[in-house]
């Protein structure tokens, strides 16, 4: 019976919609029925939306406070987010986007070994080799003899050699040197080891696949990686 109707439908007149006017097209097109239904749609939507926010209004608790009051403000009527400080340094992001955590672990490694070696240098260099003579010294009539008075003496009867000045400048301008280095690789050496802390955060959170993720305790700083927390899961 359907099929009779379809074919009895298929020598029916098209039925074209109305067009605007002559005399009224300089108002544009002409609004159909489904453009009238889209544009109720979003009026009705608007208004439950506007409605829903003065019920929240004047529910609200006047000593309510949540952090993100404190972390943005409004200027000229529009809303802006503060600037907080950044969490990673521009190495740092460089090194995450463009190396990954065996790079990192490995040249962590060889600073780590290079800030050995340099203060066993160093150490070696300060080391004092004199050592002050401690004994007491006896005559035959075994009275005890004062050792700083026998010390001043023997210091009054030897000859000193000349001090090389140009030597010990130089010696203490690499000394200067060394330190610098040093500095600057245990500096290298803690920003590595925030990043590979960064990083092994980062694989952990997207990684580990649980019900509820992990919940940050602390965020992220320059000098220091975040803090998460996941939710204990019982074995089965």
């Amino acid at each position: 019976m359907s099929v009779w109707k379809k074919a009895a439908k298929s020598n029916q007149k098209t039925h074209r919609e109305r067009h605007q006017p002559e005399e009224r097209q300089h108002l544009g097109l002409l609004e159909k029925h489904k453009d009238f239904q889209r544009r109720a749609r979003d009026y009705n939507e608007k208004k439950a939306t506007l409605k829903l926010l003065r019920k929240r209004a004047l529910n609200r608790n006047p000593e309510e406070f949540y952090h993100h009051m404190i972390n943005s403000k409004t200027e000229n009527g529009r809303h802006f987010e503060k600037d907080l400080e950044p969490e990673d340094t521009p190495e740092q992001i460089q090194l995450m986007k463009t190396q990954d955590l065996k790079y990192i672990v490995t040249k962590r490694t060889q600073e780590q070994r290079k800030i050995e070696k340099l203060q066993s240098q160093l150490h070696l260099t300060s080391v004092e080799h004199n050592i002050e003579n401690k004994h007491m010294y006896f005559e035959k009539s075994a009275e005890r003899v004062d050792p700083e008075k026998e010390r001043h003496q023997r210091l009054a009867t030897v000859e000193l050699p000349d001090v090389n000045l140009k030597a010990l400048e130089k010696a203490t301008r690499t000394r200067q040197s060394m330190y610098n280095e040093l500095a600057k690789r245990i500096k290298r050496e803690k920003e590595l080891a925030v990043t590979q802390q960064k990083l092994e955060i980062t694989r952990a959170v997207e990684g580990k696949k649980t019900v509820l993720p992990p919940k940050r305790l602390k965020k992220g700083t320059t000098d220091s990686p975040p803090v998460y927390v996941w939710k204990y899961e019982r074995k089965k």
